[in-house]
């Protein structure tokens, strides 16, 4: 490798080898795929905690449920097919139940049957909204544990290449190696850019949805109970 004394970022870059360019190369793609990712799920998370908030304000404001239910297969249609997480999986539950009570429309009502439905199907709703949730996040921690060992092994290969160049050099000063290995440490450098933003927003969105997961498994508890009661 040839020795240069271009210490700038992108001369560093331009003078390194041709894989640890790749590395580099490979580590930014990574890094602006994290990012879209970043950004993508900042704010389909914050449209999920404002929506189950709104919707938690109006159901526990007392409205009539079937009222509710008719205003939210409503308002998704008129929104072509957009509606909060926790309005689709209530969406669910009462579409199950109302089905059901049809069905025992005249016979004895099978509360047991009417409520097991309910829950079922409100459960299947809220396993597809965790899917949705939960999705790239799997790539987000991906990055966070794989990203430096990327940029590490760009950065090991580089500083052999330095000393292998080195090899026919009579007499080797810090002058002289100094700017290879500081070529190499810059896929290192690049790696930690794209590892430490994907693991922070891992962690703060696997909070957040945590939460949002526990705010549903109350309400579906918590709604279970009350067509309990209606339907007895």
């Amino acid at each position: 490798m040839t020795v240069t004394q271009d210490l700038s970022f992108f001369g560093m870059i331009s003078n390194a080898s041709l894989l640890v360019q790749l590395v580099m190369a490979l580590l930014l793609l990574i890094s602006a795929m994290s990012w879209t990712y970043i950004f993508r799920k900042m704010f389909t998370i914050r449209s999920a905690i404002a929506r189950t908030t709104e919707f938690e304000t109006v159901f526990w404001s007392g409205a009539n449920l079937n009222n509710l239910y008719e205003d939210v297969t409503s308002g998704r249609r008129e929104r072509n097919g957009q509606s909060g997480a926790l309005e689709r999986i209530f969406e669910a539950g009462m579409e199950e139940y109302r089905k059901a009570r049809q069905t025992f429309s005249g016979k004895d009502i099978d509360v047991s049957a009417l409520l097991d439905g309910a829950r079922r199907a409100m459960r299947a709703a809220y396993q597809r909204e965790m899917d949705a949730l939960e999705s790239h996040l799997a790539f987000l921690a991906s990055v966070g544990s794989v990203s430096p060992y990327i940029g590490l092994f760009g950065t090991v290969w580089g500083i052999m290449n330095s000393f292998r160049g080195l090899a026919n050099v009579q007499q080797a000063t810090l002058a002289s190696v100094a700017p290879g290995i500081a070529e190499a440490l810059v896929a290192t450098a690049i790696g930690l850019f794209a590892a430490i933003p994907a693991v922070v927003a891992f962690n703060r969105y696997s909070h957040d949805i945590d939460r949002l997961a526990i705010r549903f498994e109350s309400f579906i508890e918590e709604f279970s109970n009350i067509l309990n009661r209606q339907a007895r």
